[in-house]
């Protein structure tokens, strides 16, 4: 109830964004593409795909899903169906209804990871805690109050855990992998591809403690020297860890066969212009060492997060100084704790070595391939629940021999953990990544008359950005109505200049223009464009926030 209660409070008081807005338009079966480019429109124009059509069906949303963007289809189809069950208030679809799946997806989390902790450690105090800490953790209410697919792939990856666990346990024992274990594997692995390509790199960490094992088998076999085991045996007993391995194999090669399902999808991801933003090429001095210190940060919200978003710049930075501090002392904490653990902790050499392999997996993929995955909290989600299992285990060395009651450290981080709960839901810590309410209001602020709010448009991300500030004035209107443009950028970044001249040339009473995202566009030929037709620059009216880059020109119109 605790979890729940974080999950649900102010869940519609943030922004709506561009990568929320993505989720809503295909889940709903619609496309960017039917948002005409080029040429002034209105919000009603802009906001089209955000009404709910009871024609469409899952197929138009695998259709334009696969055909638009790079995620598989899992969650756009559950998000299909359940926002079928809420009204559509002024004919939008529900905000509330979309981050609601999300939020529960999260809530399931928290029994969930009270399951895998007492499978993998045998405690209910561990279990109870793990329990505890995803009911506040930061990171976790974020994700849960997104109209995103982050929070059903945490599922996946518990259980794929659970599994990891009854098999390395069962290899440990000697004794063969349960059929049914093989089979929900294999299902659960196929269906966290589904719900996120990123989900494969829970299962390349997977990979790695399994690897791990088998090199520490294979060297325990080569030193071994009694042969006396070895007969008058069936060939199971004979051969248990050769029937264990055999039946993991299997697991293997059923989750590779689920993996190549989307391989088609995938062809071209990588160089698109939709994930271009994590590219980092060209590295210098300190900045190598950006994506640790991003792995770190991101790891420390799993159990904090101070108001280092607040307006007030004195307390942000009290806010930003105090998580480094805490950070650094709960590492201390944990690694003591998880030292002691660790002497008869087998669970903990398992998660510890999955989550390694899986920060590995991030920092090959970052320096090796100049991809930055690092830099997005979200993604971590692939190693999340382990992280949050193996600080229970950690905070238990912290108890009283008696575990009657906790001591002092637990109770901070618990209690800290919390308070980092609050700030979420407060919007003072893990704002939007775009915040076109900002935008939005800047423009409210500025002169009262005809508004043309142009950006120069590449993908559908600006599209999204668009359609924030529509959803925007549609629910705090702004009159008159601003009118939109979304000028194509074709080939090079001072295309966009010929629709926004034609667009003007249609005008003929004086507007303020609003332009975004045209840093790319050489300023020479955009200010002879604008001085064309009399648009003046307003200087101290040009800045950028997340996601927007915007300044305002006052037009005369063409008369």
């Amino acid at each position: 109830m605790l979890g729940l209660g974080l999950r649900l409070i102010n869940l519609t008081d943030k922004c709506l964004w561009t990568d929320e807005l993505a989720t809503l338009v295909f889940s709903l079966g619609h496309s960017f593409l039917s948002i005409p480019l080029d040429q002034i429109i209105t919000s009603e124009t802009l906001l089209q795909p955000l009404v709910p059509d009871p024609q469409l069906n899952l197929g138009g949303v695998v259709e334009h899903l696969l055909g638009e963007s790079n995620h598989p289809p899992l969650y756009f189809w559950l998000t299909h169906l359940w926002l079928q069950m809420f009204p559509t208030p002024d004919g939008l679809v529900s905000l509330w209804g979309a981050r609601s799946l999300s939020a529960l997806f999260g809530t399931a989390a928290i029994p969930a990871i009270f399951c895998l902790g007492y499978l993998a450690f045998r405690s209910l105090w561990i279990a109870q805690l793990a329990a505890l800490l995803m009911a506040t953790s930061p990171l976790a209410i974020y994700l849960a109050q997104e109209a995103r697919h982050y929070t059903l792939p945490i599922l996946w990856v518990i259980a794929s855990l659970a599994c990891l666990i009854i098999a390395t346990r069962a290899l440990a024992e000697r004794r063969p992998l349960p059929l049914w274990v093989m089979l929900v594997w294999i299902v659960v692995n196929g269906l966290g591809t589904a719900s996120h390509y990123f989900f494969s790199l829970t299962l390349c960490a997977e990979g790695i403690v399994l690897l791990g094992l088998a090199g520490r088998q294979i060297q325990q076999q080569a030193l071994s020297t009694d042969k006396t085991l070895k007969a008058n045996r069936s060939f199971w007993q004979k051969h248990p860890l050769r029937s264990t391995w055999l039946r993991i194999g299997v697991v293997g090669a059923g989750t590779l066969a689920s993996l190549v399902v989307w391989l088609p999808f995938l062809q071209g991801v990588q160089d698109s212009e939709i994930t271009q933003w994590i590219h980092r090429g060209n590295r210098v001095g300190l900045e190598w060492l950006d994506p640790v210190l991003q792995i770190l940060a991101g790891a420390s919200t799993m159990l904090y997060m101070l108001p280092i978003q607040a307006s007030n710049a004195p307390l942000s930075v009290v806010s930003f100084v105090a998580l480094v501090l805490l950070a650094i002392w709960t590492g201390f904490k944990i690694n003591q704790g998880l030292r002691i653990s660790s002497a008869n902790g087998y669970a903990v050499w398992i998660l510890g070595g999955f989550v390694v392999g899986a920060i590995a997996t991030f920092l090959i993929i970052t320096y090796g391939f100049e991809r930055e995955v690092t830099s997005a909290p979200r993604y971590h989600f692939v190693f999340f629940p382990a992280v949050i299992l193996l600080i229970a285990a950690a905070l238990v060395q912290q108890w009283s021999p008696s575990r009657a009651v906790l001591k002092q450290t637990a109770i901070i981080i618990v209690s800290l953990s919390l308070l980092g709960a609050i700030t979420v839901v407060s919007n003072l810590g893990y704002q939007k990544t775009h915040r076109p309410d900002i935008v939005a209001q800047a423009i409210r602020e500025g002169p009262s008359q005809q508004s043309l709010i142009v950006i120069a448009h590449s993908t559908h991300g600006q599209t999204g950005r668009m359609m924030a500030l529509a959803w925007d004035f549609k629910h705090r209107p702004l009159q008159p109505a601003p009118l939109f443009l979304m000028a194509h950028i074709i080939d090079k970044p001072e295309s966009v200049l010929i629709p926004l001249q034609h667009s003007l040339e249609q005008i003929s009473t004086p507007i303020t223009l609003w332009l975004l995202e045209f840093k790319g566009v050489p300023e020479d030929a955009l200010q002879a464009t604008l001085a064309a037709h009399h648009c003046q620059p307003q200087p101290q009216v040009k800045s950028a926030t997340d996601g927007y880059r915007y300044r305002m020109h006052r037009c005369r119109g063409d008369q």
